[in-house]
């Protein structure tokens, strides 16, 4: 069975103006004679078919179909400006792919023809074959009104030799077109560009994810390999076969932890490539069959101007001994901004950095600072363990991928009091939760104890989370800010950690910057909407206020409140009443 993309490929050939996908039937294009063609003997199910037609218009409007015609106008990178219809009657599923190209300025939006209402009929009697000869180009309709020309979702078409129109096959004729909804402009949205090839090789997809700036890939037994773009999750190709996923994913494991993957049914581990880069592995045996999800690591070690991040940030790396906590939820980007803080200490000092990661992620080079990287599992048995044995490698910043357990907590804080600069992440949504979350992990005999290191230790947490930006087609990064103070400490020592909100409120002297400022500025900016950033906003009515300038609740322009209204009418009525008298 062709992919999409070959199929897709076929609406560039001379003469041809329609694609057809009808479930239950083989894919055809119609020339612009009025014949059809084949293009491939096995049937369309009608899952691979709605598979397709998520991958085209997006899986919210591919499961939005129904009895009445809906069409979408899309640019497809290697095709140009299409209308795609589809209808989906009973168990039958119709999808019309035709390709528009604009003949002069200001010309009426065309009405794509939409699959029929009705299920497809029986086959009619076999018509005479078209004469070889190639027709005449025909004219085309101008491209839909409001199409943008910048390409949105599409799946490119790779450069191919023109192939010269054959005889249409003996077919049967496809109902008949229907009339169509008014063609809605295609919004902008991350593009799926994928090799048809790459489906069945691993290799071949962990280069088409980054080619297309992906920050994930899912191959999953049954389903087709999605790729994370813009936080969605788009798929391409046919689904894998279990067998196929389990032939992908295990030569990939590392013998070390095959007894791990059998015995807990998963495990995690870098993967580097070479020329393809490097990867955070997870491997997971599910219901389906295996499991593997790729994180991709960017090949240069980013900077926090590149993150788009607070340069204050880097202030905090000039003290000697104490804690930073890169916080925020799965996947928004701590361990990026905890390479980008390393690089900047392994730039500018000549300390000793010492990293202990599960895995291993990003590989700083040789520069001014010394480098120990350690891997969990690899080099040390686990973090409390390596954090113990840290203490007599001489380091001066010490580095852990993440605190997750009480031990790997309490060495950390004993690290940050005897001279270090200890730097590490935690899975928290806010600033205020991380206090009380390391405090909370310690049974309460010993919260006293925790509380006094953390006021004396703290020296910064960063809460960051990844937005879409304002046309979709990337991520930015909005960051709260709380850097250690007397003030700070106080709330901490004195366990009134439910004042550090108003404590945010008006410490701006003290460097500290909220979650709801930072969205604010990133919409001032353009780099985000109002509405995206209103979605991740603690106080969206706040924000509102702080970017448009108006107090939250405030009556339109020219509206009166009632109370407001009763007064004034008050006012009229004593002065007539005076007047008159």
């Amino acid at each position: 069975m062709k992919t999409l993309t070959e199929l897709l490929r076929h609406l560039t050939r001379p003469g041809v103006v329609e694609l057809a996908l009808i479930s239950g039937r083989a894919p055809m294009v119609k020339t612009a004679l009025g014949a059809f063609e084949a293009l491939d003997e096995t049937a369309l199910t009608q899952p691979r078919l709605h598979v397709m037609l998520q991958t085209l218009v997006g899986e919210a409007r591919a499961t939005s179909i129904s009895d009445k015609p809906s069409q979408w106008a899309l640019r497809l990178e290697g095709v140009g400006p299409v209308v795609v219809g589809a209808l989906l009657r009973g168990d039958v599923l119709n999808v019309r792919v035709i390709r528009t190209e604009p003949e002069q300025a200001g010309a009426p939006a065309p009405r794509a023809p939409a699959p029929a209402p009705t299920a497809p009929p029986a086959p009619a009697a076999p018509s005479a074959p078209a004469a070889p000869s190639a027709p005449a180009a025909p004219s085309r309709p101008a491209a839909p009104a409001g199409l943008s020309p910048k390409p949105a979702r599409g799946v490119q078409i790779l450069p191919t030799e023109k192939n010269t129109p054959e005889p249409p096959a003996q077919q049967p004729e496809p109902p008949p077109p229907a009339a169509a909804e008014p063609v809605v402009e295609e919004p902008k949205a991350p593009r799926l560009v994928v090799r048809p090839e790459s489906a069945r090789n691993l290799t071949m997809l962990l280069e088409d994810a980054r080619t297309v700036g992906a920050s994930d890939l899912h191959v999953v037994a049954g389903r087709p390999p999605l790729f994370r773009l813009v936080g969605e999750l788009l798929p391409h190709g046919d689904p894998l076969p279990p067998d196929a996923v389990e032939t992908m994913l295990l030569p990939h494991v590392p013998a070390r932890l095959r007894p791990v993957l059998d015995r807990e049914g998963s495990c995690d581990f870098s993967l580097d490539l070479g020329e393809s880069g490097r990867f955070r592995v997870n491997v997971t045996r599910q219901r389906t069959g295996y499991k593997g999800c790729f994180r991709l690591i960017s090949r240069q070690i980013p900077t926090l101007e590149s993150l788009g991040l607070p340069v204050d940030i880097a202030k905090a790396t000039h003290h000697h001994q104490g804690l930073i906590v890169v916080t925020g939820p799965s996947g928004h980007g701590k361990t990026s901004t905890l390479a980008a803080i390393v690089d900047r200490i392994n730039c500018e000092t000549t300390h000793h950095v010492l990293t202990v990661e599960d895995p291993v992620e990003f590989l700083h080079p040789r520069r001014r600072a010394l480098m120990s990287q350690r891997e969990v599992g690899t080099h040390t048995k686990t973090f409390a363990s390596a954090l113990k044995g840290s203490l007599r490698e001489d380091p001066d910043v010490i580095l852990v991928g993440e605190l997750r357990d009480t031990e790997t907590v309490r060495m950390a804080l004993a690290a940050s009091e005897t001279g270090h600069l200890l730097i590490s992440t935690m899975n928290t949504p806010s600033a205020a939760k991380t206090i009380d979350r390391l405090i909370d992990l310690f049974p309460p005999a010993d919260q006293a104890q925790v509380r006094m290191t953390l006021a004396s230790s703290l020296r910064l947490i960063v809460s960051q989370r990844l937005l879409p930006s304002a046309d979709r087609q990337s991520m930015v990064a909005a960051a709260e800010l709380l850097p250690g103070s007397v003030a700070l400490g106080n709330l901490i020592r004195d366990n009134k950690t439910y004042q550090i909100p108003s404590l945010q409120q008006r410490g701006k002297s003290l460097g500290i910057v909220r979650f709801d400022d930072s969205l604010a500025d990133l919409v001032r900016s353009g780099k985000t909407t109002l509405e995206i950033a209103k979605a991740y906003a603690e106080s969206p009515d706040e924000l509102e206020a702080m970017v448009t300038g108006k107090r939250p609740g405030a009556p339109p322009e020219g509206a009166q409140s009632p109370d407001g209204a009763k007064q004034l009418l008050s006012k009229m009525g004593n002065l007539l009443n005076r007047k008159s008298a």
